[in-house]
């Protein structure tokens, strides 16, 4: 594992998740070619442990869902930076303004991601929203 792949491989992984959120795809299930199961989310509301494919999938729906409500369309990214741990594992931190076709602002975001490599390849592990973003 080294941080340009991770770049690469978290790049792909923001494709996808913006061609759902935009409305271009409605295959949520793609989004399983990069969250792990189990899968950690923590947020301010809590920390959930979602343990099968149904709950990560639900967990992507709703996110997806979410965003096609308030007008989605991209993500500008504010900063980004990764850290590999080890062989099998880095922290990817990203913030993004997320914004409508207009260009209006919705929302900031920062999340921190874990990454394993794993016998079904790199997956996010853990998914951790930032306060105050």
């Amino acid at each position: 594992m080294d941080e340009h792949e991770i770049t690469r491989w978290y790049r792909a992984y923001l494709a996808d998740f913006v061609a759902l959120a935009r409305g271009d795809s409605d295959d949520v299930r793609r989004l399983l070619a990069h969250y792990g199961v189990p899968l950690i989310v923590s947020t301010d509301a809590g920390c959930s442990h979602l343990t099968d494919e149904d709950q990560v999938l639900a967990l992507a729906r709703r996110l997806v869902s979410g965003l096609r409500a308030s007008g989605y369309d991209r993500g500008e990214e504010l900063s980004s930076a990764t850290v590999v741990l080890n062989g099998t594992c880095a922290l990817h931190r990203a913030a993004f303004a997320r914004l409508r076709a207009d260009g209006t602002e919705i929302t900031r975001v920062e999340t921190t991601y874990l990454i394993t490599d794993g016998p079904a390849g790199r997956r996010i592990s853990a998914l951790l929203a930032h306060s105050g973003a």
